[in-house]
């Protein structure tokens, strides 16, 4: 039995590395998610206040700060679990397609191609009505990690069909694992 030299190339390497940053970016999607269930729209206005008054009393006319005290304030406790209920299940999705595609599950790649465009084209929407160098930059790194996902894909497909058409047809046969 012969195994496949481990590829170490830069765009490999890259490929693994952004797969796990948008894991970890799951991971705090579920917490946030967590967070936002077991905390009341009060005192996540109140957190916020808190987190925000030492820039305010510096500048009170700060963007961000000014940005976060009004929607923590304006929060409804419907908004608050919806934002739960999109964060839970945006965050688990990530992680389980990131984890399937990390332990080379084939199916996996295209359902993070076609999960990650549904949300490019939805962070493209909020860039045409509201443009923000984050999101872009978010956009950004999706999209390269679109093109790394199919690159990973056409290769990992184009070794699996040349290793099966490398084996004997007995090996085919059943009793056989081929997962």
């Amino acid at each position: 039995m012969t195994h496949a030299s481990p590829r170490s190339t830069a765009l490999d390497k890259t490929f693994r590395a952004s797969l796990v940053l948008k894991g970890l970016d799951g991971v705090l999607e579920l917490v946030g998610g967590i967070l936002l269930l077991l905390v009341s729209p009060a005192q996540l206005g109140s957190v916020v206040r808190f987190l925000t008054q030492h820039e305010l009393s510096e500048d009170p006319h700060d963007l961000v700060a000014t940005t976060l005290v009004h929607l923590a304030g304006s929060l409804t406790l419907s908004a608050t679990l919806f934002g739960a209920i999109y964060l839970l299940l945006h965050g688990l999705v990530k992680v389980a397609l990131v984890w399937a595609v990390l332990r080379d599950r084939l199916w996996a790649y295209p359902w993070m191609v076609v999960f990650l465009l549904v949300f490019i084209v939805y962070q493209c929407y909020e860039l045409v009505v509201a443009f923000t160098w984050g999101m872009a930059l978010l956009t950004a790194f999706d999209i390269f990690i679109v093109w790394l996902t199919l690159r990973e894909y056409r290769a990992r497909r184009g070794r699996t069909a040349g290793q099966a058409a490398s084996q004997p047809a007995s090996n085919h046969g059943p009793g056989t694992d081929q997962g």
